[in-house]
This record gives structure tokens, sequence and C-alpha cells, in this order.
């Protein structure tokens, strides 16, 4: 391998991000705010199989420092799965 020519001058470790840091938060702030559209993401994920965690009031009152909590949403969704056999039920012929 060749020697590597000096600079003089720091050299660049990589290209930073090209979106300002304070138009990528506040877009997810106001993602945040609308309920709605987060609950529609929320619902499209978990009907195509992934760990989708739901923020619910915490049920144990004398925990004052956590008035909510995260819980997997398999734990309080109910699973509909439209795509199941039916079973054949056995008619004497």
């Amino acid at each position: 391998m060749g020697k590597k020519k000096l600079r003089k001058t720091q050299t660049s470790q990589g290209e930073g991000n090209n979106v300002s840091r304070n138009i990528i938060k506040n877009s997810r702030r106001e993602y945040m705010k609308n309920k709605f559209a987060r609950l529609c993401n929320q619902i499209d994920a978990f009907k195509s199989g992934k760990n989708v965690m739901v923020t619910v009031p915490n049920p144990n009152t004398t925990e004052t420092n956590k008035p909510f909590i995260r819980v997997n949403a398999k734990n309080i969704w109910v699973i509909n799965n439209p795509y199941m056999m039916k079973q054949n039920t056995a008619e004497s012929v």
C-alpha cells in the first residue's frame, strides 16, 4: 500500500446531514401532535406483524412518577385473522 499524503488541515470525516436539525425536530413534533395519523400508522404496522408499542395510562396509581407506560400492542389489541381456514362440520351424506 502506498503512503497517504499529509495535509495541513483536518481531513473530512464524511458528509453531514443536509437537513437542519430544527426542521427535523419540528416535523416530529407536528407528527406526534397529530394523534389520528399516528394511530393509523400504528394500526397498519400492527396488521403487518411488526412489534408496536402503545402508550397507556398507568393502572398503578401509586407510581406518581410514571403517569404513562409503554405496553406491547399484542397485550391490548386483538389480532383479527380473517384468513383462518374454516373447519368443516361433519355432515352425513
